[in-house]
């Protein structure tokens, strides 16, 4: 791997919105199974072990994708930034989806990943100073406020909030800012550099929580855990993140941002076909109104 600084070979990357959509489609597409597969993993794998194990098959294949391209190291500048995206998608959303689909089921969790978008947008504007209208702020409340709501009429039926709920807010909140901190970055990096540097700065954090986790409890599960492991490292942790770093930065965050409302519908389908999991109409109602609330986020955005 060479030592030159990524500021004397800069990776300019053109807009190309129609470029851009189709890779954020093949991303969004990536993501959609993540808490289906997540969910099937941890009932047999600790949600520690495939939180961070995951993350550190990634970085392997990440190593070796930075070596065979020759990728230039990133600045001191650009290490910074990519300690915020290895927080929001390395770690955070991984670890808290695990702690909650280990009770919750991923249909649950679908509904709430509806407000990531709104949650990515949010952070965009914020890191980019930008000052959208009154609008944009009440959309993006209505919108948290509905998921809320949702988690709150649950919590009244089953008698309380559930920590799985509160796991899930972190989560979304979490990635939302590893997107938008990861599709600015790609900008400069590429979409797959990013995610692959991000992947090995977080190693060292990873690689002993990994080993630690599988000594408290020896991994043993059947081949439908482990393939559930597999997706989850190589297309939800890796792959998924090479088209959709690269469609933010080909079409812009705005635009292929709105993309992700077609991600938890996709999960609310898997969770359905795939896990036989029951859809309620309360999911289906707040998920609906939450996805309206995004569109008029990203309207008013723009």
């Amino acid at each position: 791997m060479t030592v030159k600084s990524s500021a004397t070979r800069p990776e300019t990357v053109t807009a190309r919105p129609a470029a851009g959509l189709a890779l954020g489609a093949l991303g969004v597409l990536a993501f959609s199974m993540s808490l289906p597969a997540t969910r099937v993993a941890v009932q047999q794998l600790d949600p520690w072990f495939v939180a961070f194990g995951r993350a550190v098959g990634a970085a392997l294949l990440g190593w070796a994708y930075l070596r065979l391209t020759g990728a230039p190291r990133p600045t001191p500048a650009q290490w910074r930034r990519l300690s915020v995206v290895a927080l929001g998608v390395v770690v955070g959303f991984p670890l808290f989806t695990s702690l909650a689909l280990t009770t919750q089921t991923s249909a649950h969790g679908a509904v709430v990943v509806t407000v990531l978008p709104a949650m990515t947008a949010v952070f965009a504007v914020l890191r980019t100073d930008e000052r959208p209208p009154l609008l944009f702020w009440l959309a993006t409340a209505a919108g948290l406020l509905s998921v809320l709501t949702f988690l709150a009429v649950g919590g009244l039926v089953h008698g309380a909030l559930s920590l799985a709920d509160l796991f899930l807010v972190v989560a979304v909140v979490l990635c939302g800012l590893g997107y938008a901190e990861g599709g600015a970055l790609a900008r400069e990096l590429g979409g797959a550099r990013t995610i692959c540097w991000a992947l090995l700065l977080s190693l060292p954090a990873t690689l002993p929580v990994t080993a630690l986790a599988a000594v408290a409890r020896p991994p043993h599960a059947d081949a439908v855990a482990w393939s559930a492991f597999g997706y989850l490292t190589v297309v939800s942790m890796f792959l998924g993140f090479f088209a959709w770093y690269a469609g933010l930065a080909r079409g812009g965050i705005a635009l292929v941002g709105q993309l992700q409302l077609a991600q938890p519908v996709l999960t609310l389908a898997w969770s359905a076909l795939l896990l036989g999991e029951t859809v309620t109409p309360a999911s289906i109602v707040a998920a609906v109104a939450v996805l309206a609330c995004v569109v008029l986020i990203q309207r008013t955005r723009r």
